[in-house]
């Protein structure tokens, strides 16, 4: 199978649903061979079973990206199985909503326990990933990571501190990660997603009003598809974006350049 990432083991975490599926499913289609991760595992491995009906190679492991053990098991059995790890989307995280019956919180108000939680998967989760796959990539000589931030990442965000907290923390670990492993033949960049159709944003759109808060938001006046951000997670995968390292790829309709 030809294309922009034939025969490269490409590694995607929170695989089960939106964004990472798209983006596995995008990988396979450009010739990828893929490892999903998740802790979702009937989703996961649905994930599989949608890149192997198209002709493609996939495998799921069920990981916890909070547990550094089992990162590192994540990683440990990729290069069993493949001898190498050439691509990573470092893309597991949630919403950082989910309180007080879906409604924001300011960040006075803002529940410790959830504070944590988030953190924890959102910015801890993406450098026990990266710190893993860092590692096999210096020993292989290279290769390329993108991680998922979001708009948040890059602007405020009133009512969720934690989310904004996490996205810019993956910003600043981003860009530090470029700098130190550029001259290793390592590109670690990260995409910003604004208001996606996925599985995170649902709760959101069942409220008309704050469905039109978000198109609204959105100066192409619509929100985006997963498959948009999977284009640019490709490509900054491939060879193509060989010269690109510590860029942030907004996938956001210009929500940010406003």
């Amino acid at each position: 199978m030809a294309g922009l990432l034939a025969g490269k083991v490409t590694l995607v975490t929170g695989g089960a649903s939106g964004i990472g599926r798209a983006t596995a499913l995008a990988c396979a289609r450009e010739g990828a061979r893929l490892i999903i991760a998740d802790r979702q595992e009937a989703e996961g491995l649905h994930t599989v079973h949608l890149i192997t009906a198209q002709g493609g190679e996939a495998r799921f492991v069920r990981t916890d990206v909070t547990q550094a053990t089992e990162v590192e098991a994540l990683i440990t059995t990729v290069v069993d199985r493949y001898g190498r790890l050439d691509c990573a989307h470092n893309n597991a995280g949630i919403s950082g909503r989910g309180i007080a019956g879906d409604h924001r919180a300011l960040t006075a108000e803002y529940p410790e326990e959830r504070w944590h939680q988030v953190i924890a998967i959102n910015l801890t989760g993406v450098w026990l990933c990266m710190k893993f796959e860092l590692q096999r990539m210096l020993a292989q000589g290279g290769d390329a990571i993108v991680n998922t931030a979001s708009a948040a990442g890059l602007v405020g965000l009133v009512g969720n501190a934690a989310y904004g907290a996490s996205k810019h923390g993956v910003v600043g670990l981003t860009k530090t990660a470029a700098v130190e492993y550029a001259q290793h033949g390592i590109r670690v960049n990260f995409v910003c997603p604004g208001y996606i159709h996925t599985p995170m944003t649902a709760p959101g759109m069942q409220d008309p009003d704050h469905m039109a808060r978000m198109i609204a938001s959105e100066p192409v006046g619509r929100m985006g598809h997963p498959e948009e951000v999977a284009a640019a997670v490709v490509w900054l995968c491939s060879d193509a974006a060989s010269f690109v390292t510590g860029h942030a790829m907004a996938v956001d309709g210009g929500y940010v350049a406003q």
